[in-house]
Formats: structure tokens, sequence, C-alpha cells
């Protein structure tokens, strides 16, 4: 065996102007910590939020028995061979998902809710309001370590403007991230324009490097004017001038980082030129880019839509040719049930398939699911009653190992939710003193 010690950050460089990122190599892992480990502690922790719409069909979906002794029920039975690197959780709630007093619109607050632990403000117009949300808080704190502080794609692309649910905005509907209360972190459904989001479109690489020094000495320019004009202007005005410039030193920061990250060698995916017209492969490749980012530290922090809320799309890839939010009012409909268990398995199949594809990345004496947290959930249960509580809640990997999987845990009833996010931002390094109602960390370890 080699003595050879590498740094986590080393690069090969093959001219002046390419270097090649490498993946993590035993060669980076101390020698000392030759004892087997179920993750390790070189490589960094990786973290997504996965979400589904319309809730399940929970007496096919819940697990039969706690703790490590329990059996996969139907919906879930591709997940078997990763038994030991799952947390099944159930008692958790999203309260801020239900109407509490705010009328119809539970699948826009579905989402809103979802991972902001916030109530969302009941509009249809420009004045929407829900929180920030889990993703965007811990991207906040750690996304100057990587190119991208976070990822957001989906499948569905559907207007965030206008009324989608009972007098609710569109952008309730279609978001689960948002960078501020009022301001969604807009996904990408496009594999290609995904892909390019992380790599970039080498063609361009010239090009973008001149606008990035253009737009530099410009808010250069900016900032110095902006100080000298600030001790002129009244309170509100000096507020407004500070949240201007707040959005300026972000653009610094992400030039900055272009700068100084070094590059990562682009790596090889066959990609359609639009949006793949079967559900399967759109899935899959998301699936995929979302691998790719984790593999090559291009981001930690991922979120991915395979459906908005309330969506209404039919599933010919399993037979079901009504739409999935119309058989979710199914009203105890034994067929409309099973065509809905039918969607929870087909969605939980492709889950499955993502999962062994991240064990399939070593990560020196572990793997790639290994170093991640996967949360797959929704912030509904049972889609025919509306309910927002014992959700349908799956974290997946061992998050650098710090989690101890392959159990069932459920949690007393009307835990919230958001207790669990703070457990995921303390395990990403950027721990979270509250979000939405939550009432402390959970013990996951």
């Amino acid at each position: 065996m080699s003595s050879l010690q590498l740094n986590r950050r080393t690069v090969l460089r093959g001219g002046v102007h390419t270097a090649i990122a490498l993946p993590l190599l035993d060669a980076m892992v101390p020698a000392a910590s030759a004892a087997p480990l179920a993750a390790d502690a070189t490589a960094p922790n990786r973290m997504a939020c996965i979400f589904f719409p319309n809730g399940a069909i929970m007496d096919q979906w819940k697990p039969e028995g706690e703790g490590r002794d329990f059996k996969f029920n139907s919906s879930m039975q591709s997940l078997e061979e990763h038994r030991n690197d799952l947390l099944l959780l159930g008692g958790l709630t999203q309260h801020h998902a239900r109407a509490n007093g705010d009328g119809g619109g539970d699948h826009a607050r579905n989402a809103s809710a979802f991972l902001t632990g916030a109530q969302p403000r009941k509009t249809s117009g420009a004045d929407i309001e829900v929180g920030v949300s889990i993703d965007q808080a811990i991207a906040k704190r750690i996304g100057d370590q990587t190119r991208l502080p976070s990822l957001e794609i989906g499948i569905e692309r559907r207007r965030n403007a206008g009324s989608c649910d009972s007098g609710y905005s569109c952008a309730y509907s279609t978001n689960v991230s948002w960078k501020a209360p009022n301001t969604p972190t807009a996904k990408e459904i496009n594999p290609r324009l995904a892909f390019e989001r992380l790599f970039g479109n080498p063609e361009a690489a010239a090009s973008a490097e001149r606008r990035n020094k253009f737009r530099k000495s410009i808010l250069d320019f900016v900032s110095d004017d902006a100080k000298r004009l600030n001790g002129q202007l009244g309170g509100t005005d000096r507020q407004k001038l500070d949240e201007y410039f707040t959005s300026v030193r972000e653009i610094e920061q992400r030039i900055d980082r272009a700068n100084h990250l070094r590059p990562t060698e682009i790596p090889e995916m066959n990609l359609p030129d639009g949006v793949p017209a079967e559900l399967t492969e759109h899935l899959r490749l998301m699936y995929d880019i979302m691998i790719l980012a984790f593999q090559t530290d291009s981001t930690r922090i991922i979120t991915f839509m395979v459906g908005d809320a309330g969506c209404n799309r039919t599933y010919r890839e399993v037979e079901v040719k009504s739409g999935h939010h119309e058989l979710s009012h199914h009203r105890d409909d034994k067929e409309k049930k099973e065509q809905i268990a039918r969607i929870d398995k087909y969605l939980v199949d492709q889950f499955s398939g993502f999962l062994t594809r991240m064990k399939q990345v070593k990560e020196g004496q572990g793997n790639l699911l290994d170093n991640s947290m996967i949360l797959y959930g929704s912030a509904i249960s049972d889609g025919n009653r509306h309910a927002h509580d014992d959700l349908p809640i799956i974290l997946a990997g061992k998050g650098a190992g710090t989690l101890d999987t392959g159990r069932v845990i459920n949690f007393e009833k009307e835990t919230p939710l958001n207790n669990l996010f703070l457990s995921m931002s303390e395990r990403m390094g950027a721990p979270l003193k509250e979000l939405g109602d939550s009432k402390g960390s959970l013990k996951l370890g």
C-alpha cells in the first residue's frame, strides 16, 4: 500500500488553463484511520431533500414493526436492498401545512411549508411570503465551500404567478426551496440546463471570465458610491440601500468563488436537447445529475421536486391513466387507492435506483450514500383527508457516520418535522437554533 498522502483538494494539471479535480481517493485518507468505517471523515457530508406530491396510501406505505425488526410494506418493497442505509420515520408533522384558519389550499401549503416550516401568506398576488427553507438556511452558512451553494431541480415547469390552489399563488405550489420569505429559488427541469448550471458550458467559459471581470469592476464602483451615499439618507432608504448592497455582495462572492475554487473536469453524460418525453428517463437523468453534483463536490445541498404540489400527471408507466391529484381524492374507493399505490411504488422504485447508483460511487472505505443524507417525503400523508401529520418520511444515508440507520423510529404524535431539519443542519456543520415550530433536534445517532 502506498504511503503517499494527498490533500482532498488535489487536482491534476494538464496545462496552464487546465485543472482536473479528483474524487476522494484512499491516498487522501490518513493512514491512522485503517479501521473499517461506515463513512470517511475526510469526505464532506451532503444533503438532498426530495419532494413528492399528493401524499401516499399510508396503509401500503408504513412499514410493519419498529426498531431494527421491521418489514417493508408493498409501496417500499424495492428499498429492501437498502434496509441498512435507511431511517423510516413516523409521527412527524408539518403543522404550518394545515389551514390554521386560512381555509382550502392544502397542496400549496404542502410544498411551501415542507422545508420552511412556515405558514404561507394566503395570496394569489405578488405579496407572497412563507419562510427561508432549510436547504437555503444551510447554504447560506456553508455554500461558499463549493462552486454552487445549492442546486434546485424538478420535473414540472408551471407558472409562478396567478392562483393555483384555492387562492394561493402558484409560487407556493411550484417551489420547496425559498431563499427569503418572499423569494423562491427557481428550479431547473431541463437536464442539460441543470448540468450546465453545475459545470457550465465549456464554449462559454472564456466569455464568462470576461463578463465576471467587467462585473467585478462595476461592483467595486457601486460599492464605493453606495458607502458615500449611505450617510446622506434617511432610515428607510438606508435599509433599502443595505438590501441592495447585500445583493451586490452576494454577486461579488459568487464571482470570487468562480475565480478561486479550482475547476473540475466536465463529466461525460449523454443529455437530450430538451425535456425528455418519458418520465422514467427524465427522473433518472435528474437523479444522475444529483450524483455528479455530489461526487464532484460541485454542491452539497440539493432539492428535487419529482412533481409540483397538486400534480395531476398520469402515470402510463404503471398503467394509471387518471390524474394523480384527482385520484388522491379517492374517498376510500378501492380501485382509486390501488392506482395511487402504484404511483407511490413507481416513484419509490426510481428513488431506490438512485440510492443503488449512489452506493456504486466509492469514497475511501465507504461510498457516496454513506456520506449523504437524502430526505424523501411530503408534507401530506393521506391525500384524501389532506392530513399533515404522521408524514411519509424516509432519510437515506449515514450522514458521514453520524446516523444510526437500519431502523424504524416512530416519534411521539405531533412531533414537528422541523426537529428533523435541526438535526440535519447540525450534521451539515451549520446548526440552526430553530425552524418553524421546532422544539429541538431529534436523536438519530
